[in-house]
């Protein structure tokens, strides 16, 4: 992993200090590794029911946790990211976000997934919770969820993370119930600076959380000055790094093989974006 130097903001450095500190704080709470409990919910909605995953340690009260999904949607894989970061202390609540269009899952494991094969079935579902206001919608819905189940700490903010389509999901979540959520990280986020006026990054007027930008390497490349609008965006408020070994999808375990039949899946840069998750909710849902 490589973090990308070019950071015009000389205050990011407090930001920085104050996730290195939640990294040392994780390391504790991380290797206590709490049951939890896992419980399939249905949320309503402005649009209809949700199905979702509610999953939270088995005893006390703790910080609420948004987890978007990827273009695969509600699947195991998702689930057990859902799993570990419960297991940090956090109640977690991973929706399907294509419940517009069916339930979950849409996908049991996306190694299977072959694109020229499938464009057809994901294009309708990332379509139905881009639709104008969906997410904002589905953010509301899902937030006052996490704050009406008694496992959660009300008195804490609520933390989002999202992987490739579920990283302008979470922008556009953090925006939208801007007093409750405290931390916001995007994963190999796809469509967060775009030319558009409705494009996520230009939300961050809005945002009150601190948040995480973890950029694939390819990503980088197709759009080099995302991140340079991200930090002029956000500011001191967010950390950007470029992941210079990893491809687009390198967090999450099931996805489809590269090309030439190489993992997309990196372990090592996995972990480390898992290590600056947790430090930031550490850190940020106080």
């Amino acid at each position: 992993m490589a973090e990308d130097k070019h950071n015009p903001n000389p205050h990011r450095r407090d930001f920085v200090a104050s996730v290195a500190a939640g990294i040392a704080a994780a390391g504790a709470s991380s290797a206590a590794g709490l049951p939890v409990v896992e419980t399939n919910v249905e949320i309503k909605t402005p649009d209809g029911t949700c199905d979702a995953a509610f999953i939270h340690p088995a005893s006390g009260t703790h910080p609420g946790v948004l987890i978007w999904t990827d273009a695969f949607g509600l699947r195991p894989a998702m689930r057990e990211i859902g799993k570990r970061i419960a297991a940090d202390g956090y109640c977690v609540l991973v929706p399907n976000p294509f419940y517009r269009v069916s339930k979950s899952p849409q996908f049991e494991d996306a190694s299977t997934v072959d694109f020229a094969r499938d464009r057809g079935k994901i294009n309708p579902l990332m379509a139905s919770v881009n639709a104008p206001g969906a997410c904002e919608k589905d953010a509301a819905a899902y937030v006052a969820f996490l704050d009406s189940q008694k496992q959660v700490n009300k008195s804490k903010k609520i933390g989002t993370q999202g992987y490739c389509m579920g990283g302008a999901l979470v922008v556009r979540t953090c925006a939208a119930v801007p007093d409750r959520l405290g931390a916001g990280a995007s994963f190999h986020g796809g469509g967060l600076v775009t030319d558009r006026p409705d494009s996520p990054h230009l939300l961050a007027p809005k945002i009150k959380a601190r948040m995480y930008f973890g950029i694939a390497s390819n990503d980088d490349q197709r759009q080099p000055d995302a991140k340079d609008k991200l930090r002029e965006a956000f500011g001191n408020r967010a950390e950007i790094e470029v992941y210079s070994e990893s491809l687009h999808g390198w967090c999450v375990p099931d996805m489809p093989p590269q090309p030439n039949g190489k993992p997309i899946y990196n372990k090592p840069d996995a972990e480390r974006a898992w290590a600056k998750l947790v430090a930031l909710y550490k850190s940020a849902l106080a």
